[in-house]
């Protein structure tokens, strides 16, 4: 018999577990999921998370609506981290390419019977319109439906892929930081990079990712080793995934590798890194901005490099490096407030093609 406790539905612990499943293609996983899935885990001995994916629909999905495509791995990744201490429930993948425009609810039954491998005794969902559906492929279970007017969490995973950042609130930061815009600053010494870059992460009310580079040199009062750079480029790459998570729709990055194989070679007479040169090909940003050197030089005690001939003749050795791997940026010149204002105007509409 079962013992019904605050709304519970596991059995006497004499008997068998109570196995339940709830699934879907999490497209892309949010708030409204998660309570589902800690209303449903509060209900079964053990529940079994279904995460359906086809790479042609799920990337057809995506591009319809207007949101990068979201591979399954990524999709797991999050709803692991998301439920990584709940120790009842269980992640499953399944991949049913073979039924891309007209899925087959009679053969989806079976490998979801197969691959729980134990008799399935509640399907969740969070909508009626499926009672029939699962009486007919699930007819030994009870479906029971969890907040089908979307009062707990006043969204859908349709709504969020057509006003994604409209709808920020109701993402994990795991996932918010998958869709946070990434804008590099980028050019050579003394240019404004650190300052622009600050300044915009206080406008926006985001993170911001220092120089790394400019880290190591205050240090060493900029005496760098070669070995150093390469510690510089992995040190920046990782932290920018770390600020991404918290991060408020946009990502605000000083500089990047490109950079730092810059200075490399800069100061060790055409050096170069392998590493380095991997990363900068790893890293991917919506928004690469380039700043002329046409601000007043700022000397600082690190800086060495002022003169005018000297600083037009590294801008365009910097500018022929993204060139030369096929990095897109936009150039934007004049003083503080006109390139602030020019920036703004590029991140704007970032968000402005998002929503088209």
């Amino acid at each position: 018999m079962d013992i019904i406790t605050g709304g519970s539905l596991k059995k006497n612990k004499m008997e068998n577990k109570t196995v339940g499943f709830i699934g879907g293609k999490y497209l892309p996983f949010h708030q409204g999921h998660i309570y589902t899935i800690m209303d449903a885990s509060n209900q079964v001995d053990e529940l079994y998370v279904i995460v359906s994916s086809s790479k042609n629909r799920d990337r057809e999905l995506c591009e319809r609506d207007g949101i990068k495509y979201i591979p399954a791995d990524v999709r797991l990744s999050w709803i692991g981290e998301s439920l990584n201490n709940l120790e009842n429930v269980k992640i499953i993948h399944i991949e049913d390419d073979q039924w891309d425009k007209d899925y087959n609810w009679e053969k989806g039954a079976e490998m979801i019977k197969k691959a729980i491998g134990k008799p399935i005794d509640f399907v969740f969902s969070s909508e009626h319109s499926y009672d029939e559906i699962f009486k007919k492929y699930y007819p030994n279970s009870k479906h029971i439906v969890i907040d089908d007017k979307r009062k707990t969490v006043t969204t859908s995973a349709t709504d969020l892929r057509i006003n994604l950042y409209d709808n920020w609130d109701k993402l994990p930061n795991t996932v918010r930081s998958y869709f946070t815009k990434r804008v590099a600053i980028v050019g050579t010494e003394s240019c404004g990079k650190s300052t622009l870059t600050k300044k915009l992460a206080k406008f926006y009310n985001t993170e911001f990712v220092q120089e790394v580079g400019r880290d190591y040199c205050d240090k060493y009062k900029n005496q760098l080793t070669v070995e150093m750079f390469d510690k510089i480029a992995m040190e920046h790459f990782l932290l920018q995934d770390k600020k991404a998570e918290t991060s408020n729709k946009v990502l605000f990055v000083d500089s990047e590798a490109v950079i730092t194989q810059y200075y490399l070679d800069m100061y060790f007479n055409g050096e170069r890194s392998n590493l380095i040169d991997e990363i900068a090909k790893k890293q991917k940003y919506d928004l690469v901005i380039y700043l002329e050197p046409d601000v007043k030089w700022v000397p600082d005690g690190l800086r060495n490099k002022g003169e005018k001939e000297v600083r037009m003749k590294n801008n365009e050795i910097l500018k022929q490096m993204y060139k030369d791997r096929g990095i897109d940026f936009v150039t934007i010149s004049g003083n503080y407030k006109e390139r602030f204002d020019s920036a703004r105007s590029l991140v704007n509409k970032l968000f402005e093609k998002t929503k088209e």
